[in-house]
């Protein structure tokens, strides 16, 4: 049971707010960005995600920049209420094509009217945007696509020869085309995040893929769709049981430990031919989650190393090399590094030639920072830091520093190499072929090295 429920900008501004059942206080949007603005709570850096302030229970999350957050003085299942808040969001992301502060603001009407058919009195009524399509009649207004980050969500997608226009990811379920046609066209994602952890001499100790398959459909009429995956693919380690069935094909080149699909999906064939089977629902939705833990090639590897030189003095060394095809490009990569509490200063020096890289050294947590634009496949990086300590250091430096955590994406690349062969669309439109867009991304989730 939501008591209220808001939507609060990075600055604390108030930009969506409905209060179900007038038990909380009006000012507990405040109340909520002052402490997660200032938490300090043991050795957390950031507020949780489930906290209590004064008998109110508090739950949010962090999309695309935005704080969906929900209050209640009942004892609810946090679970439940942060599933809730993401699938809030998607839905409104689902209406309005793009999720930020200015296209809330410009349909604050409709995200109102998606609110009271969502949540009732404080109770969920559905999260379906299908099912909301038949109460919800409000248009959505267009905002700019070009005023998005230039590596926003719909961006990250547009690199290589032949790849779906940026515009297309950000369009409403409920928008048509000029004439009052809607645009026949259906996205297949495979989103992966990584997390490994290397050792201080380079060997692997813990390598995990969490994937899944998201699709969004703009095809009119519901026709069937058949999504097509890798004929060696297994399931389970041993080829055990997934999800109901049990696989009876032998081990093939990627096995996957276990995974789930939505509802829609029916499964008839996939352990003949690996095909999927199902009848897309309006809206974002994911077709099948899956976690691998067979050892796969990193997309980069890290090398870092501390030199003392002298008592008040260190440099250190890292390294980022591209494991990946040159035709492939990575975004947005950060290496973060714990520095000794006692450094003071550091000073740093790029590679001869560097275009696009930033550094930082954060003195009041004492971390250092390297940030790239991009890098290319089978490119690598080196990064110099002189490192000036206060005091004299009575242990080993490289003990107190590190490890190296590193965050990237790398548009139209998967480490776990699932492939979607084809995506077949049972019944297509007598006057035009439907565009069909089948992307790759990869993300860290936690990405180690040590030192």
């Amino acid at each position: 049971m939501i008591s209220q429920f808001f939507v609060l900008s990075q600055r604390g501004d108030n930009i969506v707010f409905r209060d179900y059942r007038g038990e909380v206080q009006k000012g507990s949007a405040e109340i909520f960005f002052r402490k997660v603005k200032f938490w300090e709570d043991g050795d957390l850096q950031e507020a949780p995600p489930v906290f209590n302030v004064d008998g109110v229970n508090y739950f949010h999350v962090k999309v695309v920049g935005l704080l969906f957050v929900a209050t209640t003085r009942v004892n609810v299942s946090p679970s439940l209420v942060l599933e809730l808040l993401q699938r809030i969001a998607r839905v409104i992301k689902d209406y309005l094509g793009i999720l930020n502060e200015d296209s809330l603001r410009k349909n604050f009407v409709l995200v109102y009217e998606l609110l009271d058919e969502v949540i009732d009195f404080g109770y969920v009524q559905t999260t379906s945007t299908e099912m909301l399509k038949a109460y919800v009649f409000n248009e959505p207004l267009v905002v700019d696509a070009a005023r998005l980050s230039p590596l926003g969500p719909g961006s990250i997608f547009t690199q290589g020869t032949k790849r779906m226009p940026g515009i297309a990811v950000t369009k409403s379920v409920v928008s048509t085309e000029p004439g009052g046609r809607r645009r026949e066209e259906i996205f297949v994602d495979i989103i992966e995040k990584i997390s490994i952890t290397f050792s201080s001499s380079g060997y692997i100790l813990t390598s995990e893929i969490d994937g899944t398959i998201q699709m969004k459909s703009y095809l009119s009429g519901n026709p069937e769709i058949r999504l097509a995956l890798n004929d060696d693919l297994s399931i389970g380690r041993n080829v055990g049981a997934a999800y109901g069935y049990r696989s009876s094909s032998g081990s093939g080149t990627v096995v996957l430990d276990d995974c789930n699909f939505h509802e829609s999906v029916r499964l008839d064939s996939f352990d003949i031919d690996r095909t999927l089977s199902l009848i897309p629902p309006d809206g974002e939705f994911p077709v099948m989650n899956y976690r691998m833990t067979q050892e796969f090639r990193p997309p980069f590897r890290i090398n870092a190393l501390i030199e003392e030189a002298g008592s008040l003095k260190a440099e250190v060394i890292l390294k980022i090399s591209a494991e990946f095809a040159s035709s492939v490009t990575a975004n947005t990569i950060k290496l973060q590094m714990p520095l000794p509490k006692y450094t003071s200063r550091v000073s740093f020096e790029l590679e001869p030639g560097a275009v696009g890289q930033t550094t930082d050294f954060k003195e009041a947590n004492k971390r250092l920072e390297w940030s790239l634009k991009k890098i290319v496949g089978g490119s690598e990086h080196t990064l110099r830091a002189k490192l000036t300590f206060a005091q004299e250091s009575h242990v080993n430096v490289t003990k107190e520093s590190g490890p190296v955590s590193v965050t990237f994406t790398i548009p139209m690349y998967n480490a776990s190499r699932l492939q979607v062969k084809y995506l077949q669309i049972a019944k297509k439109s007598a006057t035009h072929e439907p565009y069909r867009w089948v992307r790759y991304v990869t993300q860290a989730n936690s990405y180690v090295a040590r030192i």
